[in-house]
């Protein structure tokens, strides 16, 4: 095992820590106070926010969308070089945050900021970032990356810097109170993935990082078989910390990675909308079928460790299905709106970017790809 691993992100979590903003952040800093379409005013974060920024000035930006575009969030880097913004509060899920990641890079750099996702320009300083976390999903509150769209060109990407870690996350699960089903569903089966990325590649010999994903699993299982006690604080809790430990990339630091999952979804959220924990939902099952002979000893790992089950990989994959499924969230592309040119759309954009030989072997192609979606529509 070798490898380096720092965070410097600051966790406040629990009811209340909200008040904590008011010390987290300078005084003497201008803050943007950036939000999506109002459910914070439903749960309760957005008053509680201006109560703790009430010895601060602050300006407000809303509208981030759901898959946050950088031709929104555009509109809010105008208003931070015209206001002299000095320090942006994302408050919201991993679409806000994910979205003020790109703002607050775009704030310090002189050209077009989809450079840093076109792989043009490498991020080399951003305003500072806090975080306020109302949607347990992508662990973006704690990690470096960033994933933003083009509306323009119906695009989407990703890109790694050690600038866009936020300087805190404040998590508080009471926030979660008025989400909707399908938002704590896709919550689950995110989290879900993103441990999967990390873990279901090769055998290896940490004993750490493998029992930690284990206990995640298990948790997230867990969770899916107590399904009916989703509204109450003690489930959703969890799910916010197990969310943010799926991808703060602890458990995969020193281990080969896959990702293949997500740039598959990413192309179909690109061109469909699809929610982005439904787009993996549809394309991880098929992959680990295809990938046996790659991932077989993991999955039989994963299978023992976590579901109790011994030689039949098949069976894992179907519970991993079961517990998608268990929730609301279907594992077939052919339930989703998509249309017949869904595979030549995806295939062309993976191509387009670069991705032809994706997987922790780098072998997983574009035939392997179009099997997959193929498989799925079936």
């Amino acid at each position: 095992m070798e490898f380096s691993y720092h965070n410097p992100t600051a966790i406040e979590f629990g009811e209340g820590k909200i008040s904590t903003i008011s010390d987290l952040i300078g005084k003497d800093k201008k803050v943007l106070f950036v939000y999506g379409f109002g459910s914070i005013k439903k749960n309760g974060a957005y008053d509680q926010v201006v109560k703790a920024l009430k010895n601060h000035e602050f300006i407000e930006f809303s509208g981030v969308e759901s898959n946050p575009t950088i031709e929104t969030m555009n509109k809010a880097l105008k208003i931070v070089k015209k206001e002299n913004i000095d320090f942006i509060l994302a408050v919201g899920g991993g679409s806000v945050i994910d979205g003020c990641k790109y703002l607050a890079a775009a704030a310090k750099y002189d050209g077009d900021a989809w450079d840093f996702l076109d792989g043009k320009a490498e991020v080399k300083d951003a305003l500072p970032l806090g975080v306020v976390l109302t949607l347990a999903a992508t662990g973006s509150e704690s990690n470096n990356l960033t994933v933003v769209s083009k509306k323009e060109i119906d695009e989407k990407r990703l890109y790694f810097s050690d600038y866009s870690y936020p300087q805190f996350a404040v998590m508080d699960p009471t926030f979660m109170s008025t989400l909707s089903d399908t938002q704590l569903a896709n919550g689950l089966v995110d989290a879900f993935v993103h441990i999967s990325e990390q873990y279901l590649t090769k055998l290896n010999t940490a004993l750490v990082n493998d029992g930690y994903a284990e206990t995640l699993y298990r948790g997230l299982t867990k969770l899916a078989k107590n399904w009916d006690d989703r509204r109450t604080t003690l489930w959703q809790e969890n799910l916010m910390l197990i969310a943010n430990q799926a991808l703060n990339f602890q458990i995969g630091a020193g281990l080969v990675q896959d990702w293949s999952t997500h740039l598959i979804g990413h192309e179909l959220t690109a061109f469909y909308g699809i929610d982005h924990a439904r787009s993996l939902a549809v394309v991880q099952p098929y992959l680990l079928r295809l990938m046996m002979a790659d991932k077989g000893e993991k999955i039989a790992q994963m299978g023992k460790n976590v579901f109790g089950i011994e030689n039949d990989n098949e069976a894992v994959i179907a519970k991993i299905e079961s517990i998608y499924q268990s929730v609301g969230v279907t594992t077939k592309l052919s339930d989703l709106d998509i249309d017949d040119k869904v595979i030549e759309n995806v295939t062309s954009a993976l191509k387009s970017h670069g991705y032809t030989a994706m997987g922790e072997n780098a072998n997983i192609t574009l035939d392997i790809v179009t099997q997959i979606l193929k498989d799925s529509l079936k």
